[in-house]
């Protein structure tokens, strides 16, 4: 066992004494108490406390864990109860898991992004149900007058030596009488049971029978419905709005604009992104009389800025790779003298489109807003940005506005910024009444907080003997460059230079899933692989070669991975796809890379049929240190290779004059149940780290994997995303 200070996060483990009914209270980042289901009432004690921030052990020992963190098909309401019951030492089937509110006095990092959620909630969540444990444990020595010591817990029973025994539940009032301990000791890994073990998601009943989980199932009685227009293109405005058509339609309450510009004086967030700031807004009774409406609506725009096309966009980054910056990002060695005495020099350039969110559930967001109090329910990764954002925008004390999360369909980035919510309590404010605020498909693949679209140069250096002499990354994006200087292959060769520009636009660009790693990944690994051939070596053994520089000579001190644990990933997928192994008719890619605190290795399997790629089999290598739920873990694993192939393969957002082209999945495709891999097998370096992140970092390196198995089926090197598209502007014969 671990000994651990409970003042790791002294407010996380307030005390209190239990109310009628008995119970034991402990309070503690990321769980809350609230009522179960009516179905769970048969196995729960006579009364419950409604008490923020708590494990709540009933005087039978059923225990409810609430988790704070937004929900977004992650699996992180199972997974971090399973946290706080493997401490506990209870029975898992006897807890009850239920979504809590956001409150940043009691829980820290409410919010979903980054692949962080069970990383920082690691060592507080144990510390919770081990300092439950340990207090139950005294109350029952104090009971039967015995030593702490010569007690034991199992499945929330405790047992003394003498044969003795009782549930949790007898000791839970008096439990709750004890001081917090100063100190408590967390168990050894070897003696998991929960953690560890698949475990079914404790929202899978209700999502199988269509419960209401999701935004879009919230109702309130009195609730309008509200819609919004915004401009055609990036860089209009409404100049006039003629609502005579719509005004005596059945069901419409009324039509009026907002502006959610930031307020005279106040700072923009980073989660307020948005494009289109002015907005005609229509309200009614139900959906399809606010459809019907907006249709009707005669709306005159204006120009305010200009807005290129796609086309003029690519021009201007392919400009700027070309580019030397005046402040290198990262420079090692003498890179210009590198390539001047180079043997061969590879060079390579990369690009992506935009591309849009595309979450399942469109953007909702339901708000109650009056003078002085505001009630927000919505699926949103980002509550505290959100909450910040509506107490700027009107004026109302924070600690009055309280934001209510539901399981989200889908975020992938897009509901870090909170501007259908703001939009939301705008819009309710306004007309005085509950308002729910709902996205069509179209307004949202049109508004923008698009992942910015991109493009990478990279030049590498071999000398005679085909050793990596040099290696440049030029990097440019639109409002963001897609580099990280300190990441693989820095650290592995005397002479390296990174570099970045940024373009300036005024279409609205964000975080997607992965940001940033989602493009580079698959720039550097294909990149790497075509080096590989150059050099005559190895795909695999050629990454190894650079990976046993940086492990016994790296190059600087800021390299920002563990290159054994780099390293391993790609040795464990070696062996597990017995990488050496031809068939006829099947060709193989690798790529492995690092994000998200995680390493991932991935071999892919392509076939050609009637010319068509078909991808057969995909081996998959992730450490990310414990697991703690299998099953979740395997299907984040799997949802993000789909994933990335779909986007590489065959998605694109373009843009005519600053109006987007594609507004619904007829024009902007997305992977089908045909084109998804016929197999995926997925193994976890077992190494008893701490968890990292899951739910990014198997995306990125996908794309490479797939194009570097595409070039041995067909001999053209991919360097252009979607595939689909660069396949059908370069006609090749299979190789």
């Amino acid at each position: 066992m671990t000994l651990v200070k409970t003042s790791y996060n002294r407010r996380s483990f307030l005390k209190t004494s239990a109310a009628a009914g008995g119970g034991l209270l402990i309070g503690f980042n990321w769980l809350v108490s609230c009522k179960p289901t009516p179905k769970q009432l048969l196995e729960m004690p006579e009364e419950w406390f409604n008490i923020n921030s708590y494990i709540k052990i009933g005087n039978n020992g059923v225990t409810t864990i609430f988790s704070a963190n937004p929900e977004i098909g992650q699996n992180v309401k199972t997974s971090m109860p399973m946290i706080v019951a493997e401490e506990l030492d209870i029975d898992w089937k006897k807890v009850i898991v239920e979504q809590t509110n956001l409150n940043t006095e009691k829980y820290d990092r409410q919010l979903a992004g980054g692949s962080q959620s069970i990383r920082h909630g690691w060592q507080g969540l144990r510390m919770a149900g081990a300092t439950g444990r340990r207090m139950l444990l005294e109350a029952a020595a104090k009971e039967w007058q015995v030593p702490v010591s010569e007690l034991t817990t199992k499945n929330g029973t405790i047992s003394h030596s003498s044969g003795k025994s009782a549930g949790y539940g007898e000791f839970a009032q008096a439990a709750s009488q004890l001081s917090v301990p100063e100190e408590v000791e967390l168990k050894d890994p070897k003696d998991f049971k929960i953690i560890g073990t698949p475990t079914k998601n404790v929202d899978g009943p209700k999502l199988v029978k269509g419960e209401p989980l999701f935004g879009l199932d919230y109702n309130k009685e009195g609730m309008l419905i509200a819609m919004i227009v915004h401009a055609p293109s990036f860089g209009m405005k409404p100049k006039s709005i003629d609502d005579s058509a719509v005004k005596g339609m059945a069901g419409i309450k009324d039509v009026f604009t907002i502006d959610s510009a930031t307020p005279e004086g106040e700072e923009a967030s980073w989660s307020e992104t948005n494009a289109f700031h002015q907005l005609v807004v229509i309200v009614g009774n139900s959906t399809w009389e606010v459809m019907k409406a907006k249709k009707a609506l005669k709306i005159e725009w204006e120009k305010v800025s200009s807005s290129e096309n796609t086309v003029d966009q690519i021009s201007k980054l392919d400009e700027l790779i070309t580019q030397k910056s005046d402040e290198p990002r990262r420079s090692d060695g003498n890179t210009d003298k590198a390539f001047k005495n180079a043997a061969k020099v590879i060079e390579k350039n990369y690009y992506a489109p935009f591309l849009a969110h595309n979450t399942m559930e469109p953007m909702n967001f339901f708000a109650d807003v009056n003078a002085n109090k505001a009630e927000l329910v919505g699926p949103i990764q980002t509550p505290a940005e959100l909450r910040s954002s509506v107490h700027k925008y009107t004026g109302i004390p924070e600690e009055n506005i309280d934001v209510m999360m539901t399981r989200m369909g889908g975020g992938f980035g897009r509901r870090l910024y909170g501007n259908f919510g703001l939009e939301a309590a705008l819009i309710s404010k306004k007309v005085n009444a509950p308002v729910k605020l709902i996205y069509t498909r179209e307004d949202d693949m049109t508004q923008g907080t698009y992942r910015p679209m991109y493009a990478m140069k990279y030049r590498a250096a071999l000398d005679k003997n085909n050793k990596l002499i040099g290696f440049h990354v030029r990097a440019a994006g639109i409002n963001s460059a897609p580099l990280f200087p300190d990441r693989y292959p820095a650290g592995t060769v005397d002479n390296y230079l990174a570099e970045s520009h940024s373009l300036e636009s005024n279409v609205s660009t964000g975080a997607w899933r992965a940001p940033s790693s989602n493009f580079v990944a698959y720039a550097e690994q294909s990149f790497l692989d075509e080096v590989a051939e150059a050099a005559g070596k190895d795909p695999i053994d050629f990454r190894l070669e650079l990976f046993d520089r940086a492990m016994t000579d790296p190059v600087g001190e800021n390299n920002d991975y563990d290159a054994e644990r780099y390293a391993g990933v790609l040795k464990m997928v070696h062996e597990k796809s017995n990488w050496g192994e031809k068939k006829e008719g099947v060709y193989r890619g690798v790529s492995a890379y690092y994000c998200h605190n995680s390493y991932v290795a991935q071999v892919v399997d392509v076939a050609l049929n009637n010319g068509e790629p078909q991808i057969q089999k995909i081996w998959c290598v992730v450490d990310c240190g414990v697991v703690v739920n299998p099953d979740g873990a395997i299907n984040q694993v799997e949802g993000g290779i789909v994933d990335g192939i779909g986007h590489a393969m065959y998605s694109a957002l373009t843009m005519t004059d600053g109006k987007p082209d594609q507004d619904n999945f007829n024009r902007y495709q997305l992977i089908r149940i045909k084109d998804t891999p016929f197999e995926i097998e997925t193994h976890f370096v077992q190494n008893g780290i701490d968890p990292t992140g899951l739910g990014e970092p198997t995306l990125p390196p996908i794309s490479a994997a797939v194009a570097n198995a595409m070039y041995r089926a067909i001999g053209k090197r991919l360097t252009k995303q979607p595939f689909t598209q660069q396949l059908k502007e370069d006609v090749v014969e299979p190789a």
